[in-house]
């Protein structure tokens, strides 16, 4: 089993057009046997400690495989709505792990 965390940063004001994003993509998960286990928004005072940017969003996903996720990752549809990503989120980074 493959698990993903994901730190989306979102553009100020954009977040609307996240949601949009997010909306769309989420759904095609269940395409590639993925599967949303946590979707955090956390608020200022959840951090104990931080010394950078703090994320909107933080995603946790699974997949059977790596190629599950790799076939989710290039999904045409998916990749259709690339101009909305772009709009909205200024950076990301995934965290991949294996289950211990």
């Amino acid at each position: 089993m493959l698990y993903i965390t994901a730190f989306l940063f979102v553009k100020e004001g954009k977040e609307h057009i996240f949601q949009e994003y997010e909306n769309l993509v989420l759904p095609l998960l269940k395409k590639y046997n993925g599967e949303l286990i946590y979707r955090v928004r956390p608020k200022s005072e959840a951090y104990i400690f931080s010394n950078d940017e703090k994320p909107y969003e933080i995603h946790l996903l699974t997949f059977p495989s790596d190629i599950d996720f790799k076939n989710y990752v290039n999904d045409e549809e998916r990749k259709s709505f690339e101009q909305l990503k772009i709009q909205a989120i200024k950076t990301s980074f995934l965290v991949k792990e294996t289950q211990l």
